[in-house]
């Protein structure tokens, strides 16, 4: 679907709807255990619950710190495809001959990296094929587990049958290949990226002490003010779980989110930029799609 440039807040609020409903139910309850039962009398001084406090908080700012990382690599991954993109259309320009055949070779090359940009952006998201990509690999017959993988076989079978008939000069072909194989590892990046799953056993850590935060904080308050006490008793640790749930947000950058790495954008610089450099037609209006998130 389309986005605005900015995300409703109703969209976080919707993602821990479900931690914001548990917490308030458990400072209630907390804080009602703390004024009308049996353990009024029970005081746990702050210090304790400043302790875990700072202890949840140098967690989180670690699983932040980690979940940046990932982030930020994805997006450094797609600025080099954007870059080898360009550069290995260009080398072909300066490799080949001025003649019709070589520049429909290129253009056909440009095509199938394009597809490539395409189909790795939405592999990675794992959703169905878009029109353009699945009418693409129907054409040219391409079946395979790993579509993009594919497509750059299929490159580097071009770039050999085009070293042969025309005899290019092997440091102009090892330069060609090298990009290639730059592709090849940002491909492999991408996938690493999304198929490391940061250990759940963090997460379950994390959570267990921000309950147990949440749980002796009433019992360190004054006790002549219920509702104050119930109230920090349930800001303080959705603070805590907002932070944890933005940094699981951005651990995994090719989920199909809306604060996604902007593959689909990327992949349409992509396209426009080889199509100019190629001299090819600019592309058709495409139908909207549904299945992911255009950024």
């Amino acid at each position: 679907m389309l986005l605005n440039s900015r995300i409703s807040i109703f969209y976080f609020v919707r993602l821990i709807k479900f931690d914001i409903v548990i917490i308030f139910i458990y400072a209630l309850l907390a804080g009602t255990l703390d004024h009308f039962s049996m353990f009024k009398n029970v005081s746990i001084p702050l210090s304790i619950s400043a302790m875990v406090g700072t202890i949840v908080s140098l967690l989180l700012a670690f699983r932040t710190s980690q979940s940046y990382e990932r982030w930020w690599e994805a997006r450094v991954v797609w600025g080099a495809i954007v870059n080898d993109s360009r550069t290995i259309i260009r080398q072909l320009l300066q490799c080949l001959p001025k003649e019709e055949e070589s520049l429909d070779f290129i253009q056909s090359f440009a095509k199938r990296q394009i597809i490539w940009c395409y189909a790795l952006s939405e592999s990675l998201r794992k959703v169905p094929f878009s029109a353009k990509v699945q009418q693409y690999l129907t054409e040219h017959n391409i079946q395979s587990t790993n579509v993009p993988n594919a497509l750059l076989s299929i490159h580097a079978e071009e770039i050999a049958r085009l070293s042969a008939a025309y005899k290019l000069d092997p440091i102009k072909e090892m330069q060609i290949d090298t990009t290639l194989g730059r592709l090849t590892d940002s491909m492999g990046r991408c996938e690493r990226i999304k198929n490391t799953i940061f250990p759940r056993s963090y997460s379950l850590l994390i959570h267990f002490l921000i309950y147990v935060f949440l749980t002796i904080f009433p019992f360190g308050l004054d006790d002549g003010f219920l509702v104050s006490e119930i109230l920090l008793s349930i800001t303080i640790p959705l603070l805590f779980i907002a932070v944890e749930r933005t940094s699981i947000i951005m651990q995994d950058p090719f989920e199909n989110q809306p604060n996604d790495t902007p593959m689909t954008r990327i992949s349409e610089t992509i396209e426009m930029n080889l199509r100019e450099m190629t001299r090819l037609d600019a592309r058709a209006p495409e139908e909207q799609n549904f299945s992911y998130y255009i950024l």
